[in-house]
């Protein structure tokens, strides 16, 4: 087993805390949240998702994603409509108003991602996604195995 500080878990806490203030302080200069930022960038990314999907993507489980989206609407950014198909369903939509903060915020986020992977050499940045991707996509089977197994 790995000593505590270098066990992986504790290593992606230490990575996200040294790693999200300077993001956090771009967020807070234009009155987001971390949470709000994640809707806003995948709805810039695609035009209305459905709140499963939106949930799934961000990474905010759909209890705690309602009241991020409620600030949303409550703020102009985003509206929720509902599926002319099954009125069950509802998608989340960037306003006219949260496409242009777009404009705004993502030079600001631009810049700081690209010293935060200048400070890198590409070689161990490349290295470090791809490592990611991998425990993510072995945690992924991993899950898989275990619901086939229990079903």
């Amino acid at each position: 087993m790995q000593t505590f500080s270098r066990s992986l878990p504790m290593m992606l806490y230490r990575t996200l805390d040294a790693v999200m203030p300077r993001f956090r302080s771009i967020f807070g200069e234009f009155g987001l949240t971390e949470q709000q930022w994640r809707v806003l960038r995948v709805l810039w990314e695609v035009d209305g998702i459905g709140f499963s999907d939106l949930a799934e993507t961000t990474c905010i489980p759909a209890p705690s994603l309602v009241g991020v989206v409620d600030r949303l609407a409550k703020n102009g950014l985003v509206e929720r409509r509902r599926s002319d198909a099954d009125r069950r369903m509802v998608f989340v939509h960037a306003t006219e108003t949260g496409q242009q903060l777009e404009e705004r915020v993502r030079p600001e986020v631009v810049r700081a991602y690209g010293e935060l992977q200048a400070s890198i050499d590409p070689a161990d940045w490349e290295r470090l996604i791809s490592g990611m991707e991998a425990i993510i996509a072995a945690c992924e089977r991993h899950d898989e195995r275990r619901r086939a197994i229990n079903e």
